[in-house]
């Protein structure tokens, strides 16, 4: 069972920065991918950003060209970077692992095998 472990979250200002880092307790397999995937409270959690063992990244419209998402130590360790933070991306962020990523849909929630025990980001503004 592989556990994920997110950073903490944090409250920060309306076109601020924050980056978030989630370490996996073992190596990610070659077809693997970890991404990010974000709730707000009363509604689904949403696709942010995946990057596969490749290094082949992939965001929701929403967060392109503000969010970067990368990977150390041979997929071990996530990061996702957030800049120009607006008061709609406040919410829950989880990590997530994908053991196959050529399986399924990868902006599916249910197509995801692992999940961190998600980390509150909040934007004010």
């Amino acid at each position: 069972q592989v556990q994920l472990v997110e950073s903490e979250g944090g409250l920060v200002q309306t076109g601020g920065s924050l980056r978030l880092a989630c370490e996996a307790s073992e190596r990610a397999p070659v077809s693997a991918a970890m991404g990010w995937f974000r709730q707000v409270l009363g509604k689904e959690r949403e696709f942010v950003a995946a990057i596969t063992t490749g290094g082949t990244t992939y965001y929701a419209d929403s967060v392109k060209g503000r969010f970067t998402v990368s990977s150390v130590n041979s997929h071990n360790t996530v990061y996702l970077q957030m800049n120009s933070l607006k008061s709609e991306d406040t919410a829950i962020y989880y990590c997530a692992l994908k053991n196959n990523f050529s399986l399924g849909p990868y902006d599916r929630v249910l197509t995801w095998d692992y999940w961190g025990q998600g980390t509150q980001v909040t934007v004010s503004s």
